[in-house]
């Protein structure tokens, strides 16, 4: 009974979790999404210029896709989130005057996983049948045009469960911008449960940004299961009017 005294004072103090509650709301999560949403909105499109890079036919361009790809996807998120976020921050503060961190934490989180979509992408790209491609360029089409209506989208749809997978992640990886020092209105739901805790000595708060972050990801993680499946099964097909007609009739004389 002590020990589960002990465990419920550390991590279920509900006056602690009340505390930080309104911060959390108010502050902590729509600065997460952002910080998400937005990586993630200039991750796809430059993940999408390292995809067409990664299939070019230019070996120039293809070999730096290649670097810029195996190096961001080797290294620790929170080594890249210092190197870009504390290396960097120094000439930004020179050319704006400005000393927020706040763009270089999704300037970070933007590189970051444009490395993984355009492996993504390139995945998704590289499936479609060859066929296909060889069929437009027999009507006609151009290259680039081939891709950009036939082949580009085919691949994106085949990928979207892994998509919306990384933008999980990008929640996820938010939570170690703390390390960048984010100002108390630019702070995101970990530093705000991290900082409650260091305040108060109880790890309840850290309980509390865990319930937000579960809010966030469990739908998110559902919603990729039901992509999957609907991707796997393909849509119903829609029965011709004198089938369906035929199928009323058969049932009404029943």
């Amino acid at each position: 009974m002590d020990i589960l005294k002990l465990l419920s004072e550390t991590f279920l103090d509900w006056k602690a979790i009340g505390e930080v509650l309104p911060k959390m709301f108010a502050v902590g999560l729509p600065n997460t999404l952002v910080l998400a949403v937005t990586s993630g909105v200039i991750g796809t499109v430059l993940g999408m210029l390292l995809a067409l890079m990664g299939i070019s036919r230019n070996a120039v361009a293809r070999w730096i896709a290649r670097v810029y790809t195996d190096i961001l996807r080797g290294l620790p998120p929170v080594l890249t989130i210092l190197v870009i976020g504390l290396g960097f921050g120094p000439i930004i503060k020179q050319l704006t005057g400005s000393t927020s961190p706040y763009p270089l934490a999704i300037a970070a989180l933007s590189l970051m996983s444009a490395a993984y979509i355009g492996e993504i992408f390139r995945s998704g790209i590289q499936s479609v049948d060859k066929g296909q491609l060889e069929a437009t360029r027999a009507l006609g089409f151009g290259y680039g045009a081939s891709m950009r209506l036939v082949v580009v989208p085919q691949g994106v749809r085949r990928v979207l469960p892994a998509l919306v997978n990384q933008f999980i992640a990008l929640i996820k990886e938010s939570s170690l911008l703390f390390t960048l020092g984010l100002v108390a209105a630019e702070r995101e739901i970990f530093q705000i449960g991290k900082d409650a805790a260091s305040n108060s000595g109880n790890l309840s708060p850290y309980v509390a940004a865990a319930i937000f972050y579960l809010a966030l990801t469990i739908p998110l993680t559902h919603f990729v299961n039901w992509i999957d499946r609907r991707l796997r099964s393909g849509r119903p097909e829609k029965k011709e009017p004198d089938e369906a007609a035929a199928v009323v009739g058969k049932g009404a004389q029943a």
